[in-house]
C-alpha cells in the first residue's frame, strides 16, 4: 500500500510504538520469551558459530538472523589480511573482580560505515573455554605475519579515582532546538524524547540552554529590556519567550522522560542541565565600535566591547556587574518555578570572543572580579546548590585561566565548582575542531592536583559541534562519517584525560542547520525535516518561517534522496516517515551514552603494538614497507604531532624531504589532497610541535638533519638545522596519560640533545620515526593527531549498565584485528572493520 506521497513500506519498517515512548521494534531492546523462542535462540548460536567459522575460512561478510528476524553482524573481510572471527575466552581464575563471573555476559555491538543501516547491531561470537586453546592462540599471535593489535586494559585500574566520576552526555536545548522539535507532530515529538532521552535511544542526562538569545536564536532578545532597570523590576518572571518558544517544556519532558527510563539514577543524577549567558541586555553593554560615536551603551547584544562587554566594568561599585548578576538569580528562580531546576551556570559563553552574534567579552582578570565581586557572592546568597562553572571557551586558553582564577588566593577561587569547555579549534579551518588541545586536558587535571583545588570540581564539555551546515544537506555520507567519527574520539580522549561529561551543541535543528540568526549554520545528531513526514501535505515548505538563511551552501542534497536512500544509508526510514532524520553521529555517540552511564569511571586503556614479530604493524603486515590504514585525514597544519604505539598506518608515516622537512601527506574529508610539514617551535597555546606549512618562505616549519647517536646503533639525534644544539625530544604528558597511561599521546618539542628522550629510530623505507622513551612499557611512533585505532575502557559497575564496556573505534580505510587483555590476560579477540565502531560490554 503506497501513502499519499507514494513511499513504498521498507519490509516490516514502521513507525515507533509510542506507549511508552519506547521503540518495541528496536533490535536494542526486544525481549525474548517462552521456550519456543529460547530454542530457536539456541539454534541461532550454533548457526552462528558455523557461519562465523565459515567466514573466517573464506574471509566475506555474512551475517545471521535473530528469531525476531533482526540480523546479526559477522565482521567483513575487506583488505588481504585475514580477518579474525569474534572469540570470547572464559575464566573463573580472572584477577579482575570485574570478570569473575566469566565470559557469559560479554556482548559486542557494532555500527560500521560497511553496512550503515545496521547500526547497534550485534556481532556473533564463540565461546572458547579451552584453556589449551587460548594458549595456541597466543603463541599463534607470536608468530603470524599480519597485524593483530594488542589492546590492554586493567578493569581494576581506575584513573581517576578521587575525582568526580562521569555525570553523563547530553546537547543544548536552544530556541532553535526548541522550535524544530515543535515543527513535528506529536508522534514526531514522542520519538525525538525518546531518541535522546529515553532508554531506547541515548539515554541524554546532560543539557545546556541559554540566558537571554543566542545566535540559535531566531533574533534578540532579553528577559528584562528597561534601560536603567538595576533592580530588575521589569525582569519577566515567566520567562514568556521560553515557554512560547517550547524551551521550558523541551526541558520537562526531557526530564521526565529521564525519571521514566532510569528510575535507579534519579536520586543521584538524574537529569542535570546548566545555563549559559550570550549576552546581556543591550542597555547593560558598553557601545562598540559599530555603535554611533557618544553613544552610552550598545545599541545591540550582539558583538562586544573589549576586554569587557558591562558599562562600568566588574568593580565592587559597578551597578550594571551587579545588576547582571541578579539577572542570573532571577533567570534560575524562574525556571525552578516552571520545574527546571539548574545543575549549574556558566559565567560566560566564549569569554575571549567578541562574536558578530549575542556576545560579551572578559578576559581572565575581568571575569575573575567579576566572579569575586558578584556572581558569587549573589549565587552563593539565593542558589548555593547552583554550581558555579567558569570559563567556558576552547581548550588553547583553559590552563591559563585556570593557574589564576583557581589559585587559592584569588578572591573568585572560593566560589568556582567546575570548569567548562568547548572543542573548537578557535580559526576558521572548522575541520580542526575537536582535533586539538587533548594535552592541554591532561594539564588541565594536572593543574587542578598540583593547585589542591577541591576534589569535586567539575571539568565539562560543554559545548561541540560541526560546522557549516548538516551531514544531510551536504548530501555526502562519508563526511557525515568523519563527523561521527571526530565526535567519538574527542568524547574518548577527554574522558581519559579526566572529563566529566560531553555536551553536544543544538538537540536538534532544521534541514540545513538552523534557525541561526547570524547564518552560523551547524550540525545535529537529530535533524527535523517535517516535510518529509508521511502525513505531511502535499506543499508543505522545505523550510519553515523561522529559517532565513535560505540555500547558502547550495541544495539540501538529502532532500533529493528518496526515503529508501535514506534507509540504506543509516537515516531509518521509520523516523523519516514522523519528520526526523537520525544522522551516522547520533548512533556513533550512541556507543558511549547508552553504555557509560552515569556513575562509571575510565580505568586504563590503550591500543598497543601488534603482538610477535617486531616487524609487523597492525595496518603493515610483514614483508610490506608501505603504510596501510588508507588516507591520513589528519595531515594538516594545525595538527598536534603526538607519540602512540606503532600501528604501521599512514598517521605515523614521514618523509625528510630535499628541504631537511619532516613530512606528511594526506587528503581532507573533501578529498582535497593536502600536506604539512612538522613545526619548528612549540605552539604557544598548546606548548608542543605541530604540523604547520611547508613552505619555507613562511619559515614555519623546523629544518632537520638525521644524525646518528655516538656508539648506540640505530639510533639518530633529529638535530634542528637552525639550532645545532636543539634536537627533536619526546615531552610527556603531565596528567601520566591519564587513562591512557604515558604512552597515549605525549607531545614532542625541541630540546637539549643531551637528553636521553632525544633518541630516535628513523626508518627512512617505512617513514617510522620511533622512541624507547617509555621502553619499559614499549615503543611508540611519532604520530599526526592520533592513531586509526583507539579504545576507551571504563568501570560501569556502579551504574545500571554493565560491570565494564571497552569501546573500539578505527578510523581507518582497512579493517584490523585485535586482542583484549584485561591485566595481561586474554578475554576476546575479534576484527573491527573499517570506519567502524565497536561496544563490547562485560557483565
Amino acid at each position: 500500500m503506497k501513502s499519499k506521497q507514494g513511499y513504498e513500506p521498507i519490509g516490516d519498517e514502521r513507525p515507533l510504538e509510542l506507549g511508552g515512548r519506547g521503540d518495541s521494534s528496536s533490535s536494542h531492546n526486544d525481549d525474548n520469551n517462552g521456550d519456543a523462542t529460547t530454542k530457536s535462540t539456541l539454534m541461532m548460536g550454533a548457526a552462528a558459530v558455523i557461519l562465523a567459522t565459515l567466514a573466517f575460512l573464506i574471509g566475506r561478510s555474512t551475517t545471521t538472523s535473530t528469531p525476531d528476524g533482526e540480523e546479526t553482524a559477522i565482521l567483513p573481510n575487506l583488505n588481504n589480511v585475514p580477518t579474525r572471527i569474534c572469540e570470547i575466552y572464559s575464566s573463573s581464575h580472572s584477577s579482575s573482580k570485574l570478570l569473575k563471573s566469566g565470559s557469559g555476559g560479554i556482548q559486542m555491538i557494532q555500527t560500521s560505515f560497511a553496512e550503515p543501516s545496521k547500526q547497534w547491531s550485534e556481532v556473533a561470537c564463540v565461546h572458547v573455554k579451552n584453556r589449551r586453546l587460548l594458549q595456541e592462540q597466543d603463541e599463534e599471535l607470536q608468530q603470524q605475519e599480519y597485524g593483530t593489535a594488542q589492546i590492554n586494559i586493567d578493569f581494576d585500574k581506575v584513573a581517576f579515582p578521587d575525582r568526580p566520576p562521569i555525570l553523563g552526555f547530553g546537547g543544548a536545548f536552544t530556541e532553535a532546538a526548541a522550535l524544530n522539535f515543535n515543527s513535528l507532530s506529536q508522534q514526531g515529538q514522542d520519538a525525538v524524547i525518546e531518541l535522546l532521552f529515553g532508554k531506547s535511544g541515548l539515554g541524554y542526562t546532560l543539557g545546556r540552554t541559554h540566558i537571554n538569545s543566542c545566535d540559535f536564536s531566531v533574533e534578540s532578545y532579553s528577559h528584562d529590556d528597561t534601560d536603567g532597570d538595576f533592580t530588575l523590576d521589569d525582569f519577566d518572571t515567566e520567562v514568556t519567550h521560553d515557554l512560547e518558544s517550547g524551551m521550558v517544556d523541551m526541558m520537562l519532558l526531557a526530564q521526565k522522560s529521564v525519571d521514566e527510563s532510569f528510575p535507579k539514577e534519579v536520586d543521584e543524577y538524574g537529569m542535570r542541565i546548566i545555563a549559559s549567558p550570550w549576552s546581556p541586555p543591550s542597555w547593560m553593554k558598553a557601545p562598540t565600535s559599530d555603535d554611533v560615536e557618544g553613544a552610552l551603551h550598545a545599541e545591540l547584544m550582539t558583538g562586544s566591547a573589549l576586554p569587557v562587554c558591562l558599562r562600568d566594568g566588574v568593580g565592587e561599585d559597578s551597578k550594571y556587574a551587579a545588576s547582571w548578576a541578579l539577572f542570573f538569580d532571577k533567570f534560575i528562580t524562574a525556571y525552578a518555578n516552571h520545574g527546571v531546576k539548574f545543575y549549574g551556570v556558566t559565567v560566560q559563553n566564549e569569554p575571549e570572543f567578541p562574536a558578530p552574534w549575542d556576545a560579551c567579552a572578559y578576559d581572565v582578570s575581568h571575569e575573575g572580579d567579576f566572579i569575586a565581586n558578584h556572581l558569587g557572592p549573589q549565587l552563593q546568597k539565593s542558589h548555593p546548590d547552583v554550581k558555579l562553572l567558569f570559563f567556558d571557551h576552547n581548550k588553547d586558553h583553559m590552563v591559563k585561566w585556570a593557574n589564576e582564577l583557581l589559585a587559592k588566593d584569588h578572591p573568585a577561587s572560593k566560589y568556582i565548582d567546575g570548569t567548562a569547555v568547548h572543542w573548537y579549534a578557535g580559526g576558521m579551518d572548522r575541520l580542526l575542531d575537536g582535533a586539538q588541545g587533548n594535552p592541554n586536558m591532561h594539564r588541565m587535571v594536572s593543574e587542578l592536583d598540583v593547585m589542591d583545588v577541591r576534589k569535586d570540581h567539575v571539568l565539562l564539555g560543554s559545548e561541540a559541534c560541526h560546522c557549516p551546515t548538516t551531514g544531510y544537506a551536504g548530501g555526502d555520507l562519508s563526511i557525515a562519517w568523519a563527523r561521527a567519527m571526530r565526535n567519538v574520539h574527542t568524547i574518548l580522549a577527554d574522558l581519559a584525560a579526566g572529563s566529566n561529561g560531553f555536551i553536544e551543541w543544538n538537540l536538534i535543528l532544521d534541514s540545513i542547520g538552523g534557525p541561526n540568526h547570524l547564518g552560523n549554520l551547524c550540525d545535529s545528531p537529530v535533524l527535523a525535516v517535517p516535510h518529509r513526514a508521511l502525513d505531511a501535505e502535499k506543499d508543505f515548505p522545505a523550510q519553515l518561517g523561522f529559517e532565513h538563511a535560505g540555500h547558502p551552501f547550495g541544495e539540501v542534497h538529502g532532500d533529493n534522496k528518496t526515503r529508501e536512500e535514506l534507509n540504506a544509508e543509516g537515516s531509518p526510514a521509520k523516523y523519516l516517515d514522523l519528520g526526523v532524520v537520525v544522522q551516522p553521529m547520533y548512533y556513533y555517540v550512541g556507543h558511549i551514552t547508552r553504555f557509560i552511564r552515569p556513575g562509571s569511571r575510565a580505568v586504563h586503556g590503550l591500543v598497543g603494538a601488534s603482538a610477535g614479530d617486531p616487524e609487523v604493524r597492525t595496518f603493515r603486515p610483514k614483508g610490506q614497507r608501505v603504510a596501510g590504514g588508507g588516507i591520513n585525514d589528519l595531515a594538516r597544519n594545525g595538527i598536534e604531532v603526538t607519540l602512540w604505539p606503532c600501528e604501521g598506518s599512514t598517521r605515523q608515516e614521514w618523509l625528510l624531504n630535499e628541504q631537511k622537512q619532516l613530512q606528511v601527506f594526506g587528503h581532507d574529508w573533501l578529498g582535497a589532497p593536502t600536506t604539512s610539514c612538522l613545526a619548528k617551535k612549540p605552539d604557544k597555546d598548546f606548548d608542543g610541535l605541530l604540523l604547520t606549512t611547508c613552505n619555507i618562505d613562511e619559515n614555519k616549519s623546523g629544518l632537520f638533519e638525521v644524525l646518528p647517536v655516538e656508539g648506540k646503533q640505530s639510533k639518530v639525534h633529529i638535530v634542528s638545522s637552525n639550532n645545532k644544539k636543539s634536537c627533536l625530544v619526546v615531552q610527556p604528558l603531565r596528567n601520566n596519560g591519564g587513562a591512557y597511561g604515558p604512552r597515549g599521546g605525549p607531545q614532542v618539542n625541541v630540546g637539549s640533545c643531551d637528553h636521553p628522550w632525544a633518541e630516535w629510530g628513523f626508518d627512512s623505507i617505512t617513514g617510522e620515526i620511533t622512541s624507547s622513551a617509555f621502553d619499559a612499557l614499549g615503543g611508540v611512533c611519532l604520530t599526526t593527531g592520533w592513531p586509526f585505532l583507539q579504545v576507551g575502557a571504563f568501570d560501569t559497575s556502579a551504574t545500571t549498565a554493565a560491570n565494564g564496556a571497552v569501546i573500539v573505534t578505527n578510523e581507518a580505510g582497512e579493517h584490523a584485528n585485535y586482542v583484549i587483555k584485561n591485566r595481561g590476560e586474554t578475554v576476546l579477540a575479534a576484527s573491527i572493520p573499517p570506519k567502524s565502531i565497536q561496544t563490547i560490554t562485560f557483565n
